[in-house]
């Protein structure tokens, strides 16, 4: 499954009930997760043990794949977000709707593949340690590359902020394009001019 090695395979069963005991969850959170999410099992644990190419990292000991059954097509990602928070591993969650799939990882955020064919869905490990494998995972799902100079953590941070000031932009130049009032139109120009220096 996912093209990983057949020595990573393992199929446990992670009750929901289990979980919702584990990590004490809210009644409203139980309820919306069991509405959408039929079943999970633990599929895959990448570690040096199962993996002997791959070293540990400094941060990243162990990679699980988490098989995740849902009722619909249409969830809703906060739920894939609170499971992901409660679980205090490095995870990989292989979501799946009939025979659609796709991939969801967490780290500080949410980030998810589109809906493809359960199999063309694969993951590259790639790296020396686990540290590596787990960045390079994030950010070809998170589909963003990482500088030389930053972690994952502040790439992730980084591109958030270009993100938002992309977004301030594109909201300056909608209300640019609006204003009839020459002085306001150069207002706006200036400090369009000024948020684009921070690009």
């Amino acid at each position: 499954m996912l093209g990983l090695p057949q020595s990573t395979e393992v199929k446990r069963s992670l009750p929901k009930a289990q979980l919702y005991r584990r990590f004490d969850w809210k009644p409203a959170w139980r309820d919306a997760f069991d509405a959408e999410v039929a079943r999970l099992d633990f599929v895959n644990w990448i570690a040096p043990r199962t993996l002997p190419a791959i070293a540990e990292g400094q941060e990243v000991k162990e990679i699980f794949v988490v098989e995740v059954t849902l009722k619909t097509r249409d969830f809703d990602t906060k739920n894939i977000a609170l499971l992901a928070k409660s679980i205090p591993q490095r995870v990989i969650y292989l979501l799946l709707f009939e025979d659609e799939a796709m991939i969801a990882v967490y780290h500080t955020k949410l980030f998810t593949t589109s809906w493809q064919s359960l199999d063309s869905v694969t993951v590259e490990l790639t790296g020396l340690n686990l540290d590596a494998v787990w960045q390079s995972i994030v950010s070809s799902i998170g589909q963003f590359s990482i500088d030389q100079e930053n972690s994952l953590t502040e790439q992730i941070k980084l591109d958030e902020e270009r993100d938002k000031l992309l977004r301030q932009i594109a909201a300056l130049e909608r209300q640019m394009n609006a204003t009839k009032q020459p002085r306001r139109k150069r207002e706006l120009f200036l400090e369009l001019q000024k948020l684009k220096t921070f690009l």
